[in-house]
């Protein structure tokens, strides 16, 4: 089966930084859209930034500027750099993908990691 794990994660002040990864793990053909989503308490799920494979990029605007998601695709990793941290920022990150898991096939499956958290103090 198809995994994917997050890690990076942890408690940072206001205005530092940290790194997220994720990586795929397991059996399948090749990735496509790579991304990150983020659920703050008593809130809806959200994007937070996705690429594509022929490096179409999104941030949400809250982000924009302060996030850049980058990743490696012979490591089948994708990864977010947060810079700038906000309290705003403290949920928990999920790593989201679309697989095709064979060769045979040409439609992927959607994907999401167990998230990480990060906690942003002020």
């Amino acid at each position: 089966q198809v995994q994917l794990v997050e890690s990076g994660g942890g408690l940072v002040q206001a205005g530092g930084s940290l790194r997220l990864s994720c990586a795929a793990s397991g059996r399948f053909f090749s990735i496509h859209a790579m991304g990150w989503y983020r659920q703050a308490p008593g809130k809806q799920r959200e994007l937070v930034a996705e690429t594509t494979s022929d490096g179409r990029i999104n941030y949400a605007d809250s982000v924009k500027g302060r996030f850049t998601i980058s990743r490696d695709n012979a490591k089948n990793t994708v990864y977010l750099q947060m810079n700038r941290l906000k309290p705003e920022d403290t949920a928990v990150y999920y790593c989201n993908a679309d697989i095709v898991r064979y060769s045979s096939s040409s439609y992927p499956y959607n994907y999401w990691g167990q998230g990480t958290q990060v906690t942003v103090s002020s």
